[in-house]
């Protein structure tokens, strides 16, 4: 499932879903690279 996140106050990530952490952030890999942010809702 692909996940968009917030890094930073303005850089967004957007790649595959790989788990969720207690604080409530999330872990996605893009380009073989882990990344982890706070995800972004989803727009109706």
């Amino acid at each position: 499932m692909i996940r968009t996140i917030i890094i930073g106050s303005c850089v967004s990530v957007q790649g595959i879903f790989v788990r969720s952490l207690q604080d409530g952030r999330i872990v996605i890999r893009a380009d073989n690279r882990e990344f982890s942010g706070f995800p972004i809702a989803k727009s109706a």
